[in-house]
């Protein structure tokens, strides 16, 4: 977390879309959520993997461009749809390295 890149982690509902090659389906979104930490998966849930399905960020939610659901970053969560988005494993190594797995 000393990269410039993760460096909004260190602050509470600062959001981190990682997009590098071999995580998630289409990268993942990290985020400090005061009490801990979460990682979810940028790709949509609630539609097939296309080319729209790849979410962004909307401060602290996700936007789905295929149909604009918005998902919540503190507890994945969207009003009305089927699947929360996928979490993933977040382990605290240290105050400034964490590990995020499936």
């Amino acid at each position: 977390m000393d990269l410039p890149l993760y460096t909004n982690l260190q602050f509470t509902a600062n959001p981190v879309y990682i997009d590098q090659a071999g995580v998630g389906i289409t990268g993942i979104f990290v985020m400090n959520t005061g009490s801990g930490y979460v990682a979810y998966e940028s790709t949509c849930p609630n539609q097939e993997i296309a080319s729209c399905s790849a979410m962004t960020l909307n401060g602290i939610m996700a936007v789905c461009p295929c149909d604009e659901s918005e998902y919540s970053l503190f507890n994945g969560q969207s009003e009305g749809k089927e699947y929360p988005l996928k979490q993933y494993r977040v382990d605290v190594i240290n105050p400034s390295l964490i590990r995020v797995s499936n």
